[in-house]
This record gives C-alpha cells, structure tokens and sequence, in this order.
C-alpha cells in the first residue's frame, strides 16, 4: 500500500457506517487461483456502506495521465455484470446492494478523468456512475477525525451526480 492509499483507508474508515477490505481480489472466474482464472483486479479497497447500502470499488491514483486506473475502469467497464456478480458470490455482498466505483484522485486531474471517462465509455452508456473525491479533500485536518460531518464541499469541476 503506498502512502496516498493509506490516508484514502482512513479518510473512508472515518465514517463509521463504512467498512474496507483493502486490496481486495474481484475475481471475474470462480477458482481456486486468481492469477490463473481469467480477469481479475486487486481493488485498492472495497468499502461497504452500510448507511446507504451500497458498495464502493475504491481506487486511488495520482499518475498525471491515469493510465492504469483507465485500463482498470475500462476492463470494468467491459466486465461490469461479471463484477458485480463477482463481489455477490466472493464476498457476500446483497445482490440488491448498487456498485459503484469511487475514485480518488488530484483536483488538477479531474478534468482528464471525465474526459477518460468518456472514453472508456465509447458509443454506449457508462456502466457505472463513478463518485469522484479529490486527494485534497482526504487529508486527515480536512474533516473530524472520529466522523467526517462537516467536511468541505467537492469541487464544482466534479459532476453533481459523481459527487455523492
């Protein structure tokens, strides 16, 4: 785990009502070994959130061109019912439950990350409606430590709908 992953993990664990597994296996193929079965990817955290009943697929990147968190939301977005099923069968989540990717990442990268987005999503809808949090907003004298509430407004570069 590098250093910007740690400081997501307790920006995340601050809420309460949100539970991680970090660096967890999304294993498309039931098997025994991952690295053998098919599409796989070690999220940088799974975060189920119990408030609202839903699951977050956690990714953390500051590379200036997103490089492999794009091949990653693309092979999501390639696979996504697989995905999903995946973390139903694997981990026991609520087949009811939504699953959304939530993507931390430097505000001066947000643009690019919408523009990649697009992309990824080539002639048909987005699978997914990711939510998006800067890096900034995670450092830890950002928010109270023991419940987040009263942390600062997202940025207005982020779409209203990948901002909750």
């Amino acid at each position: 785990m590098d250093y910007y992953e740690s400081v997501v993990v307790n920006y995340l664990r601050t809420d309460r009502a949100i539970f991680l597994n970090t660096e967890c296996c999304v294993q498309l193929n039931q098997a025994k070994n991952p690295d053998t079965s098919g599409h796989h990817w070690y999220c940088d955290a799974v975060a189920l959130d119990l408030r609202a009943e839903m699951v977050f697929l956690c990714e953390i990147s500051y590379a200036k061109q997103l490089p492999d968190l794009i091949k990653r939301l693309k092979g999501w977005h390639d696979h996504w019912e697989l995905v999903c099923h995946a973390l139903n069968r694997d981990s026991f989540v609520p087949a009811h439950w939504p699953v959304r990717p939530w993507l931390f990442v430097p505000e001066e990268l947000v643009s690019l990350l919408l523009k990649r987005l697009e992309q990824v999503r080539g002639a048909e809808s987005l699978k997914y409606v990711p939510r998006i949090t800067t890096l900034e907003m995670v450092q830890p004298w950002k928010y109270p430590a023991y419940n987040r509430v009263g942390e600062a407004d997202k940025p207005a570069s982020i779409p209203p709908d990948m901002k909750a």
